[in-house]
């Protein structure tokens, strides 16, 4: 069983930067795949980045290439998300997720088995 808890939302100005963090507990970081999703008020959730889980391999959604950074430290055994270049269409709450590391980095939700309680981001005009 693994447990997610995300840090680090908040209201920033478009431009801004925010770094989330997402700390697991009960497995390690190094035996697991790390994505980080998204939901707007209205709107489906979706994908913004994957790390596989030896950190090498990153995935991200064409919205967010070039801005956003995904990364998991093992040995404090948390992921995080590096926001930059922020722009109001970020504004979401922005979950954590966890799948086991035979899995490959994913964009499908339903490939990841544990989620956290979500962070909101809000990004101003």
């Amino acid at each position: 069983q693994v447990q997610l808890v995300e840090s680090g939302g908040g209201l920033v100005q478009a431009g801004g930067s925010l770094r989330l963090s997402c700390a697991a507990s009960g497995r390690t970081f190094s035996s697991a795949v790390v994505g980080w999703f998204r939901q707007a008020p209205g709107k489906e959730r979706e994908f913004v980045a994957g790390v596989g889980w030896s950190g090498r391999i990153t995935y991200y959604a064409d919205s967010v290439k070039g801005r956003f950074t995904i990364s998991k430290d093992v040995a404090k055994n948390t992921g995080y998300l590096q926001m930059n270049s922020l722009k109001p269409e970020d504004t979401a709450v922005y979950y954590c997720a966890a799948a086991p590391k035979y899995k490959s980095v994913s964009s499908d939700y339903r490939e990841y088995d544990y989620w956290g309680q979500g962070t909101q981001v809000t990004v101003s005009s």
